[in-house]
C-alpha cells in the first residue's frame, strides 16, 4: 500500500503528532508498505527527522496563520482551502490507499477536497471537537467515549477510542514485562524528567528551580529528556549543573523505551508519553502542559496511575508533597499497576492490521 501523512510539527503544537506517525510509518514499512509525509515547515518543525527516518516528504512552505471557526486554526499556517490546495498534487502523485491526517486544524472540508477516490482517511484525534470525512478515526486518550464522535463521522467509520489503541513504538511491549517487574525494587533513586520535545515555556527549567528547594532521599538522580529543536536546551544544561543532586541532560535521543523502564518515577507531561509510561508501569508526576491535555491527565489521576502538578501553583509545595509520598515502594507499586492496566501497547499492531484488512 501507499499511505500518505498530513501532520505538522511546531513550537506551538509540539512535536507529539509527528512523532506519533513516524510509529506507525515505521511499523508500516516493516510490512512493505510506502509511506509520504506532507508537513509545513513552521518554526520547530521535524522535517529533517522524517527525511532522516528515510521516508518520502514533501515540505509545504511558510504560510500566514489563518483564522476561521476551527479553535486551532492559526496552527495550521495556511487556510484549509490553501492547505488542501498545496497538498492535493503530492497526494495525487502518491496515489494513496490511506490518507492519515493528524492536524487539530484540519476537518472535514479539507479531508473532502484532498482525499482521491478510492483512498480511504484515517484520522487521529484527540479533541472531538470538528466533524471528518473518514472511514477510521483514533482518540487514544483516557477518559473518552464513542459517541464523543458519532455524530461527528460517517456511519461506516470504525472508532478506535481509548489507550489500548495508542500508537506505541514496539520497543516499550517489548520492555513491559521487565519493566513492571523492576517495580518490585523499593528504592527512589532514578527519576527521569520529560516534559515533552519541544517544551517551549521551559516547564523542565521550572521543575529543576523548584526541585532545588526540596528535600529528596538520599542518592536521588535525574535524567531529563528534550527534543533536538527544544529552544530551552542550554538554559536547562546550565540549571542542571547548579542542582545538588546528579543530573544528567540528553536531548534527541532513540531509546526512550529504555529511560522510562530504567526510571523509578516519572515527571512529564500529559499527553502521548502518558501511554508509554503506562505500558511500562512508570509512576508519574504529570504536568499539564496544554487545556487540551486536561480531561485525560484527570482521567489518570483518578485512576492511580499519576499524580498531578499545576504549573500555576507553588511547585515546591507540590513536589515536595508528592515525593514524600511516594518515597515509600508501596505507593509506587500501586500506581504502576493501575497505569499498567491501562495500555497494553499493542495499538499501533491492532491498527496495522485493521489498515491492511481493509484494502
Amino acid at each position: 500500500m501507499n499511505i500518505v501523512f498530513r501532520v505538522d510539527a511546531s513550537l506551538a503544537m509540539g512535536t507529539g503528532h509527528v512523532m506519533r506517525c513516524l510509529t506507525l510509518a515505521r511499523a508500516l514499512r516493516e510490512q512493505g508498505h510506502a509511506c509520504l509525509f506532507i508537513s509545513r515547515e513552521h518554526d520547530g518543525n521535524l522535517n529533517a527527522l522524517i527525511g532522516d527516518a528515510g521516508f518520502g516528504l514533501h515540505v509545504l512552505p511558510i504560510g500566514r496563520a489563518q483564522d476561521n471557526d476551527l479553535y486551532h486554526s492559526r496552527w495550521l499556517g495556511a487556510s484549509q482551502a490553501e492547505d488542501a490546495a498545496a497538498s492535493q498534487a503530492p497526494i495525487a502523485a502518491w496515489r494513496p490507499h490511506w490518507l492519515v491526517v493528524d492536524h487539530y486544524a484540519l476537518d472535514h472540508r479539507w479531508e473532502a477536497l484532498v482525499t482521491p477516490a478510492g483512498c480511504r482517511v484515517l484520522v487521529i484525534d484527540d479533541l472531538a471537537d470538528r466533524c471528518h470525512v473518514c472511514d477510521l478515526l483514533l482518540d487514544q486518550n483516557l477518559g473518552r467515549h464513542i459517541d464523543d464522535y458519532r455524530k461527528r463521522v460517517p456511519d461506516h467509520c470504525t472508532l478506535l477510542v481509548g489507550p489500548g489503541n495508542a500508537l506505541l513504538r514496539a520497543d516499550f511491549s517489548l520492555l513491559r514485562h521487565s519493566s513492571l517487574i523492576r517495580r518490585e525494587r523499593g528504592d527512589l533513586q532514578n527519576v527521569l524528567i520529560a516534559l515533552g520535545g519541544v517544551d517551549q515555556h521551559n516547564h523542565t527549567g521550572n521543575i529543576l528551580d523548584a526541585l532545588n528547594s526540596c528535600e529528596l532521599p538520599d542518592g536521588i538522580r535525574f535524567t531529563v529528556v528534550l527534543g533536538a529543536t527544544a529552544p530551552h536546551l542550554q538554559a536547562v544544561t546550565a540549571a542542571a549543573r547548579s542542582c545538588p543532586w546528579p543530573v544528567e541532560v540528553l536531548s534527541g535521543i532513540d531509546d526512550m523505551p529504555r529511560r522510562m523502564a530504567e526510571a523509578d518515577l516519572a515527571v512529564g507531561a500529559a499527553g502521548g508519553t502518558s501511554w508509554e509510561r503506562c505500558c511500562l508501569g512508570v509512576p508519574t508526576l504529570m504536568v499539564i502542559l496544554a487545556e487540551n491535555q486536561k480531561s485525560g491527565a484527570t482521567a489518570l489521576a483518578a485512576s492511580g496511575a499519576a499524580v498531578l502538578i499545576d504549573a500555576s501553583r507553588s511547585l515546591v509545595a507540590q513536589l515536595q508533597c508528592a515525593f514524600d509520598q511516594l518515597q515509600a515502594s508501596p505507593r509506587r507499586q500501586q500506581m504502576a499497576i493501575a497505569a499498567s492496566r491501562i495500555t497494553d501497547g499493542q495499538g499501533t499492531e491492532r491498527l496495522l492490521q485493521l489498515m491492511e484488512s481493509s484494502r
